[in-house]
């Protein structure tokens, strides 16, 4: 029983792989990454399908086809035909071609038309005789149901048949493909930000050597650090440092940058989460009173309230924390000490007030929108009560829109934690970024971007699968694709 049981799982599995490579034979992405993720099964296995010619059925019948059509004086007709055309094209736009020329694209024309009929013909014969078209891809399917053929390429081609797995599960898939696109967000990013320093007036050795620099140093300065190349070898350089994790060291006291990075990042990501959490926990719950109340006290105060959090500058409200908090009633520091905890919770308020006014009042807009859906209204008359109503049926539907919203805020919060950090004397990538952009200090700049543009990218995903899991018109598309 247990032989029949596990006979039948790897029947099953070799089918769900059978239909998956199926789907995404017909996407030419998908056909190139199994090329070179089984490429060591794929370069035996054609050479092997073209040695072998097993099924010689659709040429056999395409040259059927051909000597049938050829019989009939097809050919002579399509010769004709487009002669015609041709001749009557010239004579209207008054050109002149000499008599080889013609014969040439009559023929041309002639034999194009010509196979694309005769393939035609043969298709059809085939489907009606319950045959398919001999081809690479298609005796690559019929040995993917062979138990045998599986056992013996799954080493050599583990990475194809896992990829093939992967795309079986529509959410797999689906984060997969978001992934994807974050990849090449990122090395767009990249091109954009060394461009924009490439082309930048600064001039990196002007202003680490000083104004007393000689042409001979700045000159030295430059070949040491890659600076004469041209503009693609520079390119290709910073590319494949971010790729292989290794930028090198910084122009400006030669410390490693990735390195460094890695010790300013933590915090500042640590603190934009901990503002993120805190905008949430709060925003959400006084959207939604706001909006079940709606143009009572509770809404207009939260409401003005919100709207002051939208107009405070950060560098001002941090300023005002300090002196207040720190200086006048010495609560809490005013700079930013690893060893305190204490020393964070003026930054997260100060950086996430913004996201906390912000999310609020798109909270609020977005129940208020919701609730007067005809499925709302239906609902309640159903006999469900406010609370059944608001919390089944509206709240999930609302945060939709509130999700999109805290992803993008989330993103410019992270990279625009500089002047927060300034404030409050944290040695973050904020900072850290802004410290290096006026030599300009490529390594360092680009490592951060890069290390920023990470993280959003990979927070855009996990906003892409909250939409699903929040949306089941999302969950059905995703099934369907």
């Amino acid at each position: 029983m247990e032989v029949k049981a596990s006979t039948r799982d790897g029947n099953r599995l070799l089918c769900i792989m059978q239909n998956s490579y199926d789907k995404m034979h017909q996407r030419n992405s998908y056909n190139c990454i199994i090329m070179i993720l089984g490429l060591p099964v794929h370069l035996f296995l054609f050479m092997f399908y073209v040695w072998r010619k097993r099924d010689n059925t659709y040429s056999s019948l395409l040259e059927d086809s051909k000597r049938s059509l050829a019989d009939e004086g097809f050919k002579e007709k399509l010769r004709l035909e487009f002669r015609n055309q041709l001749i009557r094209k010239y004579e209207f736009f008054g050109q002149h071609v000499n008599e080889s020329e013609l014969e040439k694209q009559v023929e041309n024309l002639a034999e194009e038309r010509f196979l694309k009929i005769a393939g035609e013909k043969t298709d059809k014969r085939l489907l009606k005789e319950g045959k398919t078209k001999s081809n690479y891809s298609n005796f690559f399917r019929s040995l993917l149901s062979q138990p045998l053929f599986f056992f013996l390429t799954l080493l050599p081609g583990l990475l194809m048949y896992l990829f093939i797995f992967m795309y079986s599960n529509p959410f797999v898939k689906y984060v997969f493909e978001r992934l994807v696109i974050s990849v090449f967000v990122v090395i767009g990013v990249v091109i954009l930000v060394f461009s924009i320093l490439y082309i930048s007036p600064f001039e990196p050795a002007a202003n680490i050597i000083g104004e007393t620099a000689t042409p001979e140093q700045i000159s030295a300065f430059n070949r040491l650090h890659g600076l004469d190349l041209p503009y693609l070898a520079q390119l290709w350089e910073a590319i494949k440092g971010i790729v292989t994790f290794d930028l090198g060291a910084s122009y400006a006291g030669n410390e490693d940058v990735i390195t460094s990075i890695a010790k300013k990042f933590p915090i500042t990501l640590i603190i934009s989460l901990l503002s993120l959490v805190m905008a949430v926990l709060i925003a959400v719950p006084i959207g939604i009173i706001s909006s079940t109340k709606p143009n009572s006290f509770f809404d207009y105060t939260f409401m003005f309230i919100a709207l002051l959090g939208l107009s405070i500058p950060n560098f001002w409200q941090g300023l005002i924390f300090i002196l207040n908090f720190s200086i006048k009633l010495q609560w809490l520091p005013a700079t930013y000490n690893p060893q305190n905890w204490l020393s964070v919770i003026m930054p997260i308020i100060v950086l996430g007030t913004a996201l906390t006014a912000s999310v609020s009042r798109m909270t609020r807009s977005s129940m208020l929108e919701i609730i007067n859906e005809d499925y709302i209204i239906t609902a309640k008359a159903k006999g469900l009560n406010k609370r059944q109503v608001l919390w089944k049926h509206a709240v999930g539907n609302a945060m939709i829109p509130v999700i999109t919203v805290i992803g993008l805020l989330f993103g410019g919060m992270l990279g625009g934690a500089a002047v927060t950090e300034k404030v409050f004397n944290i040695s973050g990538i904020g900072s850290y970024i802004v410290d290096k952009q006026f030599i300009p200090d490529i390594p360092s700049i680009l490592g951060g971007v890069v290390y920023v543009a990470i993280t959003i990218s990979l927070i855009n995903v996990i906003i892409d699968i909250l939409y699903a899991y929040l949306d089941p018109r999302i969950r059905s598309k995703i099934k369907q694709y």
